[in-house]
């Protein structure tokens, strides 16, 4: 009977230590008595949360396997230095780095609308130590063919849906459709109008092949049947220069501070928006699916990426610390104060959005 005491009170000692609620550590003890001590502290242990067993046997097993990550991660980000993608990235680089106590180098990667950086990602090792940050346009749209007079399109050099593994969703991002102060038309209508009355005469531009700005406007040219060219640039920075230096009358951009601050210096007119409600910061600007243009009326997703056949356990925690890390007040703000819309959610929620906008993608032609 002595014995018995004793160890319930070594039993509650150590229960009030760990945290365990009373009763639980002790009772598993008392009842482990026949089985002996050992047996008794692990009942008990197993009774301190749900799960019972199982948790301790994960408990057990977590802690002889070697921790994962043990050596820096790398994430690649699809976009030059600056800007609120690189931004975001280099957030979620700190965040999850802290968390997983492992540095996390950050690789600007950028060009071909993002598919430098995916192919780069596709021939890394499936450990997890390698991620990519890129929007889903470079999964979603299927490389066009050439352009008659312009230079042909990139194919990757990897098969999106069996090479790349979505990891977690981050931000959707508006897409605005904008216009040099010099051209005449000065709202959208008036631009389908000025494009009908002179095909092949205006010049739209893009940040690159396969991007949602691209498809934002072949979707219009498909449902107006309007002929207005394409101008495919390799990023949007240079994109923007040319825009203000008016080198084409149209563009469609994604809404960053930059392009929001021209707008309002009426250093460029904004004739629409791709996005599902219109921005408090310009009210005035009518969404394309009010316009009537439902299928274009797209936005820009951007989420985390690994190769294909990384451990679904590394996968699982990437997510999680993402969804985490997108909660968070400061990370949030960045994301919100351009018009930017927090995403996250699971893996399987993520890919199946990519797999819907792909089927919808190819229904229509690029160029």
């Amino acid at each position: 009977m002595r014995r018995r005491e004793a160890i319930q009170r070594a039993a509650a000692a150590i229960g009030a230590l760990a945290g365990a609620p009373p009763g639980g550590l002790v009772n598993g003890v008392a009842t482990g008595i026949a089985g002996g001590v050992v047996g008794g502290l692990a009942a008990g242990l197993a009774a301190m949360a749900p799960g019972s067993a199982a948790a301790a046997t994960s408990t057990s097993a977590s802690s002889s396997a070697p921790a994962w990550p043990t050596r820096p991660l790398h994430l690649l980000v699809a976009y030059p230095p600056g800007g609120v993608s690189d931004d975001t990235a280099r957030a979620l680089a700190q965040f999850i780095g802290a968390r997983l106590k492992v540095p996390v180098i950050v690789e600007n990667r950028a060009g071909a609308g993002g598919l430098t950086a995916l192919e780069s990602l596709a021939r890394a090792a499936p450990d997890g130590q390698t991620l990519a940050y890129c929007a889903i346009s470079p999964l979603v749209f299927a490389p066009p063919g050439a352009t008659p007079g312009a230079a042909p399109a990139p194919r990757p050099a990897f098969d999106g849906p069996r090479d790349i593994t979505p990891v977690v969703s981050v931000m959707d991002t508006p897409v605005l459709v904008l216009a040099h102060p010099s051209f005449r038309a000065d709202s959208f209508a008036a631009m389908l109008a000025a494009a009908r009355a002179a095909p092949g005469q205006l010049r739209w531009a893009t940040s690159g092949h396969a991007t949602v700005g691209h498809m934002v406007l072949a979707q219009i040219r498909a449902a107006a049947g309007v002929d207005i060219i394409h101008v495919p640039y390799k990023g949007g920075g240079q994109q923007l220069t040319d825009a203000i230096g008016g080198q084409f009358e149209l563009l469609s951009s994604n809404v960053a501070s930059t392009q929001l601050q021209f707008v309002r210096q009426g250093r460029l007119r904004a004739l629409a928006i791709g996005s599902p409600v219109r921005l408090p910061v310009l009210p005035e600007v009518p969404t394309l699916a009010e316009l009537g243009y439902p299928e274009a009326n797209l936005v820009s997703t951007f989420g985390l990426f690994a190769p294909r056949g990384v451990p679904p356990e590394r996968l699982r925690l990437i997510n999680a610390l993402v969804n985490e890390a997108l909660r968070q007040p400061e990370i949030r703000a960045r994301i919100l104060e351009v018009s930017n819309l927090p995403t996250g959610g699971t893996s399987a929620a993520f890919a199946a959005r990519i797999a819907k906008e792909r089927e919808r993608a190819l229904r229509v032609p690029a160029d």
